[in-house]
């Protein structure tokens, strides 16, 4: 298989072509016969133009790659070694959707031949490639596992608007059903990824390590989070205490703030699940999840009590959000907890206006049911401010810019402290 691959005589296909799908894509594109598949057509037109639809990588990126993008599972079939990279979000209840993963492996089984290997990269549970998706793959492809074909797992670690902690730059942990599989699989990666390979010993034993890398981050930033609150009764800002004990060499520095996007603030619910499974109820992890998913309205209802003790009419106030995606300088908008403020302001009766110079409106619209307003329709006139997201162009503004567009004794709410002792006439907080 590996040298099959190498000699371009058998071809590696990646199934999800997203954030982590389409790097992955194009760096075996520069070693391999690589087919791109996505189910969505108006994406595959883009990619087969050097576009990135998801805005993270530049036309120079396809370049010197052998890639076919498609959505047809007859060109799918070329492949023998299949890499899944679609998403695993979570649904309104916080439950597991594994639609799109299970999707993705009944596509893949549609077309598995004997002797085809399988690699997923998705978040998941442990047990659940061997419990939901290897079953899937069996019953549509007729053939048995592990005899007919061989399956792996090798957990993504991409991170959207990075460009330090790149794919090639991070060990790459990876995993097989047998010796074998877990030799050629590593062996792959260890071709793209200049960091090197970790194997582990199994594939539950990867899955786990991979949710429980966003897991521990989530329950840290839960606590920066309590911390926060409880320091905000004391009148202590917290950024002042994270310096002073980040003086320690042994602190861990992690800040408070908005939990969302489509790892930190959904990975934690796939553990927390299987363990209600077998019975077990994670406290920790829930409460952690809880504090995180609770603190975009804490912030509305921080902002709106300033706002009264300022004298403001908060039926009759305006309010203007600045960063609507779930973290700073990317254009993805997945489980912005943004979204969370807004509503809670939106519950007060309170005008909000958005803006985002990445985010899609339309796409917001579409997802969470609100509108960014054109930069140049900002007002003269807002009662508080709320920067929500630290994207660049944000970081490089002062007071007087937040003076020229707010109305007599205005409230600039400053979530990630950026403005932290820049700010004098404003009535300013920070968590």
């Amino acid at each position: 298989m590996y040298e099959q691959l190498l000699q371009k005589k058998a071809k590696l296909a990646v199934i999800g072509l997203g954030y982590v799908g389409l790097p992955i894509a194009l760096e075996f594109a520069r070693k391999l016969s690589v087919i791109g598949f996505d189910i969505n057509a108006s994406r595959v037109a883009l990619m087969q133009q050097n576009i990135d639809p998801s805005g993270e990588l530049e036309a120079k990126d396809f370049e010197g790659c052998d890639i076919q993008f498609t959505d047809s599972l007859e060109v799918l079939r070329e492949a023998t070694f299949f890499i899944v990279a679609v998403p695993t979000p979570i649904d309104e209840h916080a439950m597991p959707d594994l639609k799109p993963l299970l999707g993705a492996s009944g596509s893949v089984g549609k077309v598995l031949k004997k002797g085809d290997y399988v690699v997923f990269e998705s978040t998941v549970y442990p047990g659940c490639t061997e419990e939901d998706c290897i079953p899937v793959m069996e019953k549509l492809s007729g053939l048995k596992f592990p005899e007919d074909f061989k399956v792996g797992y090798s957990p993504e670690r991409i991170n959207p608007g990075d460009k330090e902690h790149t794919l090639t730059s991070i060990v790459k942990v990876v995993s097989g059903c047998d010796e074998e599989s877990l030799d050629i699989i590593a062996r792959l990666y260890e071709l793209v990824v200049k960091a090197g390979v970790h194997r582990a010993s199994s594939i539950k034993v990867a899955e786990a390590a991979k949710i429980i890398e966003n897991t521990q981050r989530d329950v840290n930033i839960a606590l920066m989070n309590e911390l926060s609150m409880i320091f905000d009764r004391m009148s202590i800002n917290t950024y002042e205490v994270l310096e002073a004990a980040g003086t320690k060499w042994n602190f861990l520095k992690f800040s408070p703030g908005l939990v969302g996007g489509h790892c930190i603030g959904v990975d934690p619910y796939y553990l927390t699940y299987k363990a209600k499974e077998l019975g077990y109820d994670a406290k920790v992890i829930l409460s952690g999840r809880t504090t995180n998913d609770n603190m975009g309205a804490y912030i509305a209802r921080k902002a709106v009590q300033m706002m009264i003790k300022q004298g403001k009419d908060v039926a009759k106030s305006r309010v203007l959000v600045m960063g609507a995606t779930f973290k700073e300088n990317v254009e993805d908008i997945r489980n912005s907890k943004v979204a969370d403020v807004i509503q809670e302001l939106r519950n007060f009766s309170v005008n909000v206006d958005i803006v985002d110079p990445h985010a899609d409106s339309d796409e917001l619209h579409h997802e969470y049911g609100f509108r960014l307003i054109p930069a140049a329709e900002i007002r003269k006139d807002y009662d508080a401010v709320i920067v929500a997201v630290s994207h660049k162009p944000y970081t490089e503004m002062d007071e007087s810019y937040f003076k020229s567009i707010t109305s007599p004794n205005a409230v600039l709410v400053d979530i990630k402290g950026l403005f932290r002792g820049k700010i004098n006439d404003l009535q300013y907080w920070s968590l």
